[in-house]
């Protein structure tokens, strides 16, 4: 499916970035999982392994947009929820591809100005307008797959 014509240009590019970097974010996993790579020790549940790391990843990028079409009052973007943890490294990429095709048009519909204000508050406490958490999002999968990077330079 191509990306329809939005009203406001920065969100059709923040969705493009989006794939480009969630996309990125996967092969660098593969790697990982390749090489059997350590995260490191933490007290958060998200990095007890890969494969949760890969279920936080792909259901955050559905959530960002579940949360935004909320706040905007917008049709529920039909994102289902990501394969369990223990069935995810099987069906990454099919789920991946899901939200990313539900990420595509939802927003074109929208004018500028809806991006930038008002704010809202997130489902972790901090407020953002629709532009910034589409920023977010881009960013989530970079620092993601940036972490993963260095620990397979690292873990040789």
């Amino acid at each position: 499916m191509a990306i329809a014509k939005y009203q406001y240009m920065g969100a059709k590019a923040l969705i493009q970035l989006h794939k480009k970097h969630l996309k990125l974010f996967y092969k660098t996993w593969l790697i990982a999982k390749s090489k059997s790579i350590t995260l490191p020790k933490t007290s958060d549940p998200e990095y007890k392994s890969l494969d949760r790391l890969l279920f936080h990843v792909l259901r955050s990028a559905g959530r960002y947009m579940i949360w935004i079409c909320a706040k905007l009052e917008l049709p529920d973007p039909g994102i289902t929820v990501p394969p369990p943890v223990n069935k995810i490294e099987k069906e990454a990429e099919k789920y991946m591809n899901h939200v990313l095709a539900k990420w595509e048009n939802q927003l074109a519909d929208v004018k500028e100005e809806l991006f930038h204000e008002p704010t809202y508050l997130s489902n972790w406490g901090v407020h953002y307008c629709i532009d910034s958490m589409l920023e977010h999002a881009v960013m989530h999968s970079i620092r993601h797959q940036h972490q993963l990077a260095k620990l397979n330079k690292e873990q040789r």
